[in-house]
């Protein structure tokens, strides 16, 4: 029984926290755990305490390795400047293209949401057209709504 449970009758019965006909597989989800505090970062489902990706561009062992990702904050910079600060390329677009997201102003950096939330958070540190730095979060909710946070 793989040291995780008691053979009786040829049948193992597990200890807690351990599955499977030969308690090889561990319930624990630990080792899950994706640096945003997130279960294989919201992309996967931990099984045997490993990830499996579900969202096919994401990989590694919590399924927070993109290599086709341009990432979040680069993807989104363009939108967040001309929403926030009606400045940069999409200034002119704006209205068209910038409108996928609820966007929330909050005075400092330290009044961004934090890890540990349960939608999947990322942190920005961009350049705006000024070559000034600004800051802002993604998230995206269960709903599939996005949130962006930026700092005034």
């Amino acid at each position: 029984c793989s040291g995780n449970g008691i053979c009786k009758c040829r049948v193992c019965e597990c200890f807690p926290n351990f599955t499977g006909s030969a308690c090889d597989c561990s319930l624990d989800t630990t080792p899950c755990m994706a640096s945003n505090g997130q279960i294989c970062n919201g992309r996967g489902t931990c099984e045997c305490g490993t990830c499996n990706c579900t969202d096919p561009k994401f990989q590694g062992p919590t399924c927070e390795m993109c290599q086709t990702c341009l990432g979040v904050c680069a993807e989104h910079k363009d939108c967040v400047q001309c929403r926030a600060f009606n400045k940069g390329e999409k200034k002119e677009t704006c209205s068209q293209e910038c409108m996928h997201f609820n966007m929330t102003r909050v005075e400092s950096r330290d009044k961004l949401p934090q890890p540990g939330q349960p939608d999947p958070l990322s942190h920005c540190k961009e350049k705006d057209v000024d070559d000034c730095w600004f800051y802002f979060t993604y998230s995206v909710n269960s709903n599939g709504e996005a949130n962006v946070h930026v700092v005034e």
